[in-house]
């Protein structure tokens, strides 16, 4: 009996798999290329006319492109001109064929916002709003001063603001010269520049060149830079197009011509002197602290006396801001912080303010990143933002009324925390912070010149994009736009739907995207496929509104439904303990939270099918998308991974050491060492069940292809069955036909695993479908 049971149930998966079968035409069909004729206008881009608050902009919809001009302080909004009326003017005029639903026209305006003029067909008109006249001009001509050519000298020279001296790099070191001299009078200042460790921009080793150094305001003073790259690797990609006739090997040059990788020995060593022109004395300037620390320049003072840098260990946990006595070259360290495990650095900032006295600060101290005020000492005066909710980036800063600007993620209850908003707050911390953009959606904002409105740009995928004119304490002045999605829906398209499931921790919420078959069907099962990217620094999940969602609206149409959520570690958005969940596990930290929620989501929905589960990703989500395959065999049958960084031995520095983490210790000389400790998908490869399909190009500079080759190597020695494509001259981003030719892959490939057709085995053509 439980022999026929199976059997019956083999038939019923079979004819299951057969009735579904891969619907590529109408993948084809919503493939962003042929969804740009259905897309129009998604926001205003505010032209603003001269230093007011005028502006004006074009919005396009199904019927017409028109034109706007706005006045905030009246509140008012207009057209600029009847397109009727203006393509007839200008056709007349002009001679040539407009279309008045589609006119495109280059137009500027006077300060006064009431005439504009227009340039078309080599002639000029100028219309004025109030009236819709419109008339031929003739401009004035413009006197212009003859071409003056500059030799080479005189490009690579730097001259201080009163022109009484120039420094350049020659053979690798600094030259000053006076006024009235060449530089073959040029007195050389230094002489420890050498090849890798030159004071020229480029590390150029020629007989003039760009120096690493900057003047100070009001002084005869500057600061050079000088980075010992001695001893240090460059990156090569074989150019196989490229060959005349042979193929050529390039630089990978994500850092100049070197490429420093996770857990290198040598990394760059930066050192800063400070050179007074009038004395020729050169002033080391005592930055050093930690072993292959990183430094950066940040601002030098109106008054020319300080200049700031700021200093970060190699394990990123701990950093200094340091302010340089330009006079004497002492170092005072203003502020010292520390931020385990890692700091995240592409949110963190630094703003001088009030004439140099203060400085605004970013900080997750609290585990939540908000801004704080110093004064210029470092004195912590009070903080500016506070709370359970990010401070983002900064829009305005009024130092007149002491209040930030600032965009803002996860205060509000209700709204998606990963949206940004509008807030205003008090530099002097009276705890007031006021949101400015109620709308729920993910909002981008263009403040007006005088900071007194701006214009608000919001959506969400289940939200069609639109526009509004607000004032500085939010409120509504006037509604500008909003998008036209009627083509859209009369092709058939469907928005997508947001979700929200738990992580594995049963804790955590996460946030996704679920697109499905524009035909749905709520009685049948549908193969689930997860598109995935890891983060740390940000996840696959759209935000705002989006007509393809990154192809997986035209993925979906095969017979699928396709998601992408969030994942612990996979965002800087949330709070300090979200963004470095993957700390020291850079590999598998994000594979348990999407397998939980893709059960939670078949739990909660009859037509997702959990015994047919696929992934796909790029980059870290090729990466993600190899391992999950093979870290839960039994549950993910299929997956694409492009381009995937799957020895992180290889990769770069800044991303590994940063977010997976590098170990500081001493040797027994007691030496300072670094010792790197990150798991690769290669250790995985003996687990291999499923369907795999490698991809890479072979000239990717920023994930080399020897990351994916590695595991195809360790494929082959498990004895495992996989399949691999390498596009020809494609980089990390695949393009054109290439991109084309891999989108359709994908269909394919999940189309004859997942759904049981392979019929895309008999095709020549890609596109043979088109004639099934």
């Amino acid at each position: 009996m439980k022999r026929v049971n199976i059997v019956i149930s083999l038939v019923l998966l079979c004819l299951q798999l057969q009735a579904q079968l891969a619907n590529y035409r109408e993948a084809e069909r919503f493939m962003p290329a042929n969804m740009w004729d259905a897309v129009f206008s998604k926001a205003v881009e505010p032209l603003f006319i001269g230093e007011t608050d005028l502006f004006w902009y074009s919005y396009k919809t199904t019927e017409e492109k028109k034109y706007f001009l706005v006045n905030p302080a009246k509140g008012k909004q207009q057209l600029l001109f009847d397109n009727e009326k203006m393509a007839a003017q200008l056709s007349a005029a002009t001679g040539l064929t407009l279309n008045p639903q589609d006119l495109s026209l280059s137009i500027r305006f006077e300060e006064d916002g009431e005439r504009g003029r227009i340039m078309l067909g080599g002639k000029y008109f100028d219309f004025y709003p109030s009236t819709g006249e419109c008339r031929e001009v003739v401009p004035e001509k413009v006197k212009r001063e003859p071409w003056k050519t500059q030799n080479r000298e005189a490009l690579l020279t730097t001259w201080v603001a009163d022109s009484s001296y120039a420094f350049f790099a020659r053979e690798h070191n600094l030259w000053l010269m006076k006024k009235g001299e060449t530089p073959a009078q040029a007195v050389q200042l230094t002489q420890d520049g050498e090849e890798q460790f030159s004071y020229s921009e480029n590390d150029a080793d020629e007989a003039m060149f760009t120096a690493t150094a900057r003047w100070i305001p009001g002084t005869h003073r500057f600061y050079a830079f000088h980075t010992d790259n001695r001893g240090l690797e460059s990156q090569y990609v074989l150019e196989n197009l490229n060959g005349k006739p042979r193929p050529k090997s390039s630089v990978v040059s994500i850092e100049n011509k070197y490429y420093i990788m996770a857990g290198d020995k040598k990394v760059p060593q930066c050192h800063v002197i400070l050179v007074d022109a009038d004395t020729r004395e050169i002033i080391p300037v005592p930055l050093e602290k930690w072993a292959d620390q990183k430094l950066e320049y940040l601002h030098t003072t109106k008054d020319g006396k300080s200049l700031f840098f700021k200093r970060v260990r190699r394990t990123c946990d701990e950093l200094d801001i340091c302010r340089v006595d330009v006079a004497t070259g002492e170092v005072t360290v203003v502020l010292n912080e520390v931020c385990k495990p890692y700091f995240s650095d592409r949110k963190q900032s630094i703003t001088f303010i009030n004439n140099d006295t203060e400085f605004l600060w970013w900080s997750e101290r609290t585990g939540w990143g908000h801004y704080y005020l110093y004064s210029i000492d470092g004195t912590l005066k009070n903080a500016v933002t506070s709370g359970a909710w990010m401070a983002d980036g900064v829009v305005r800063l009024d130092e007149k009324r002491r209040e930030l600007f600032v965009m803002g993620h996860g205060r509000e209850k209700g709204i998606h925390p990963y949206y940004a908003m509008l807030y205003r707050a008090s530099l002097d911390g009276n705890g007031e912070v006021k949101l400015l953009t109620p709308g729920d959606g993910n909002h981008h904002v263009v403040m007006c010149p005088s900071g007194k409105y701006f214009i608000d740009n919001y959506s969400r995928v289940d939200l069609a994009p639109r526009s509004e004119l607000r004032d500085r304490n939010g409120k509504l002045v006037c509604e500008l736009a909003e998008a036209d999605l009627s083509r859209l829906f009369a092709m058939g398209w469907k928005m997508p739907e947001r979700f929200t499931v738990k992580a594995a921790d049963g804790v955590t919420d996460l946030y996704g995207t679920m697109w499905k078959p524009f035909d749905f069907d709520s009685t049948r099962q549908y193969p689930i496929i997860s598109y995935v990217y890891p983060g740390p620094t940000h996840e696959a999940l759209d935000l705002d509104f989006t007509v393809t969602g990154n192809h997986n609206a035209s993925l979906a149409q095969v017979g699928f439904v396709v998601v992408n959520m969030g994942h612990r570690g996979g965002t800087p958005l949330r709070n300090r303990a979200y963004r470095t969940y993957g700390y020291g596990n850079l590999r598998d930290y994000a594979l348990a939270d999407d397998k939980v929620g893709l059960e939670q989501l078949a739990r909660c929905h009859a037509f997702i099918d959990v015994n047919r589960v696929g992934i796909f990703g790029h980059s870290g989500g090729g990466f993600m998308s190899a391992a999950a395959l093979m870290t839960y065999p039994n549950f993910y049958k299929v997956a694409i991974a492009m381009s995937g960084n799957h020895d992180n031995h290889i990769y770069n520095q800044a991303w590994v050491e940063t977010f997976n983490g590098i170990k500081e210790t001493k040797d027994k000389n007691g030496n300072t060492v670094f010792k790197l400790d990150v798991a690769t998908n290669m250790e995985l490869a003996k687990n291999l069940k499923g369907h795999l399909l490698l991809v890479t190009g072979d000239a990717d500079d920023n994930v080399h292809p020897a990351h994916t080759l590695r595991l195809v190597n360790a494929l082959i020695e498990a004895g495992k069955q996989f399949d691999m494509y390498v596009l020809p001259g494609q980089h990390h981003q695949y393009k054109g036909a290439a991109d084309t030719f891999m989108r359709r892959k994908i269909w394919f490939y999940f189309g004859k695993y997942l759904l049981g057709d392979d019929s895309c085995d008999g095709y020549i053509d890609m596109n043979a479908y088109q004639n099934d």
